[in-house]
């Protein structure tokens, strides 16, 4: 059986003795049916695992942290996933294996087709949510870096900064014509903007050309929102990342 990994966001030191954070106790006992003296690995995000077991149980769960190691899993291509919001499970099937291929960040993008709307009020929430996601991803697949969902923003707003940014920026489009295949390896960072359910309204994709957005081709055959950013992150990660 696999050892559980937590992430838990406090210093981890050898020799200490750390108290779990209310719901990763509560995942831990309940869910996993982890008892005192069982094995864990813990991480906080700055590039190392922590061996561990658990000492305590119960709502103030510790864990003995015994050994920490620098681990290597991240990726060395360097990918912010800029997602046009699609609904319900679509969304956070996007972003789990987004983070389980190696994405860096992810930036939510309402955009003109985005199927939910999300009023202010319900966007931190909505954040709160899909981070959550990220770092049960994180978990699952042995990653000791934790990508960060930035805040939701409006497609207009969102592409006013994303010009400026330091990348190789690429928008998906099945009208495209470039392939991955075709092109060389970038030198720094990679923007990637992926639409949802529908795809881009036409101005939507106009302004993102205009914004230095490569038209990037997945191939002959149109792909649902769930499935073109997955596809596009794996295929990166085979030419130019470490899989």
């Amino acid at each position: 059986m696999a050892i559980a990994r937590f992430y838990c966001p406090l210093p981890l030191a050898p020799g200490r003795q750390v108290v779990l954070p209310e719901a990763v106790a509560r995942h831990a006992q309940n869910a996993l049916r982890l008892r005192s003296g069982d094995a864990v690995v813990l991480f906080n995000g700055n590039g190392e695992e922590c061996a561990g077991s658990l000492a305590a149980t119960g709502r103030q769960a510790r864990v003995a942290v015994r050994d920490c190691q620098a681990v290597a899993r991240e990726s060395p291509l360097r990918v912010t996933l800029a997602q046009g919001i699609s609904s319900g499970e679509r969304m956070d099937y996007t972003l789990q294996k987004a983070v389980e291929l190696g994405v860096s960040a992810i930036a939510p993008v309402m955009t003109r087709r985005t199927v939910v709307r999300l009023d202010e009020g319900k966007r931190p929430r909505r954040r709160a949510h899909w981070q959550g996601v990220v770092m049960s991803a994180c978990e699952q697949s042995g990653r000791v870096a934790l990508p960060e969902v930035a805040e939701i923003r409006d497609f207009p707003d969102w592409l006013a900064e994303a010009r400026a940014a330091d990348a190789t920026r690429f928008i998906l489009d099945p009208a495209g014509g470039r392939r991955l295949r075709d092109l060389p390896a970038p030198a720094g960072p990679v923007l990637l903007l992926a639409g949802p359910e529908g795809g881009f309204d036409p101005a939507e994709r106009d302004a993102a050309l205009a914004a230095g957005f490569l038209p990037l081709n997945l191939g002959p055959r149109v792909l649902r929102t769930e499935t073109a950013a997955v596809a596009a992150l794996a295929a990166m990660q085979c030419l130019w990342g470490d899989a």
